[in-house]
């Protein structure tokens, strides 16, 4: 099929999935990510025929309006967040198999599935809220898909030594949060552990699997209760933990995946309440986000309970 400017349909529209891939890992959001994306091909269909056919990287036309839309969007957000209740965390994603459009169902399309590598693991999105938004787009842009500084310069209107300069500004904040893998089936059986402790409400079995320096944070968004600060110390988090189980009974906790990596679903009557995700340090959890605002869990079911 052809648009009428001499290009197949799918010469623009096959760059959609890298877009969306793109713009979630700019704005920690995938309702913002795909508006971004659905905003840049509204501009590239509005061109007119000749001014298509005139562009020779259609991919290339997209990637610079979709940075440049991210850019805008980070700066209001800064904003809004600054207005936002408690903390603000960034979407949580689930298992390929369980998004929208999945095996678990729905109509969306398979090329709005954000690829789930550890560039969207929740301590690297969480490292890239604390940048500026340029420092961001460019760190995006350069450390995780590779395109070089004289493109990212043309796309956000800088030198490419600034680029370079916001890139390593970007690469330090990220060296310093990051922590060592501890591997897929290693994390696992600790989330297994964590899971059968709280259920159980033992104090000192969640103690032991929990860094004596944890940090717990929860993102209600002022919709649902949720601590408004971070909680500190393992035997804080241990404590309150247990008080929660026992101040919302019948919460069932489910293993899954969270943003690529083992963590925690809570749902009360088949519905989501809490999605966790989790960070390890020497075997020991160290880091708790907890997203419990209802607006960034929709894309969370009911999946069947894990065997």
């Amino acid at each position: 099929m052809d648009t009428g400017d001499g290009r197949p349909t799918d010469a623009a529209l096959g760059e959609r999935r890298h877009l969306i891939d793109l713009a979630y890992r700019m704005l920690g959001s995938p309702a913002e990510a795909e508006d971004a994306v659905q905003e840049a091909y509204a501009r590239w269909y509005a061109l007119s025929a000749a001014r298509r056919q005139a562009v020779e990287a259609p991919g290339a036309w997209l990637t610079t309006v979709v940075s440049r839309i991210c850019l805008d969007v980070l700066g209001s957000a800064r904003v809004r967040r600054e207005r936002y209740v408690g903390e603000w965390l960034p979407e949580p994603l689930p298992d390929r198999t369980e998004w929208p459009g999945g095996s678990g169902g729905g109509s969306a399309d398979p090329a709005d599935r954000i690829t789930l590598d550890e560039s969207v693991g929740m301590a690297f999105l969480v490292v890239l809220e604390s940048m500026t938004p340029a420092e961001r787009v460019v760190f995006v842009l350069h450390d995780v898909f590779r395109y070089p500084f004289p493109e990212i310069a043309a796309i956000v209107d800088r030198t490419p030594a600034a680029c370079r300069q916001l890139a390593s500004s970007g690469r330090r904040r990220v060296g310093a949060a990051r922590t060592p893998d501890p591997g897929q089936a290693h994390q696992a059986g600790v989330v297994r552990r964590f899971r059968q402790a709280w259920e159980s409400k033992d104090i000192e079995a969640l103690v032991g699997l929990l860094d004596p320096a944890a940090t717990m944070v929860a993102d209600g968004g002022g919709l649902v209760g949720a601590v408004l600060r971070p909680v500190e110390g393992g035997v804080r988090i241990a404590q309150y933990l247990v008080l929660l189980a026992e101040r919302a009974p019948g919460l069932t906790l489910l293993e899954r995946s969270v943003n690529g990596r083992p963590g925690l679903v809570a749902q009360r009557d088949g519905v989501t309440a809490t999605v966790a995700a989790l960070d390890l340090v020497d075997g020991r959890i160290s880091r708790i986000w907890a997203v419990r605002n209802p607006e960034k869990l929709g894309r969370w079911g009911a999946p069947a309970d894990t065997p």
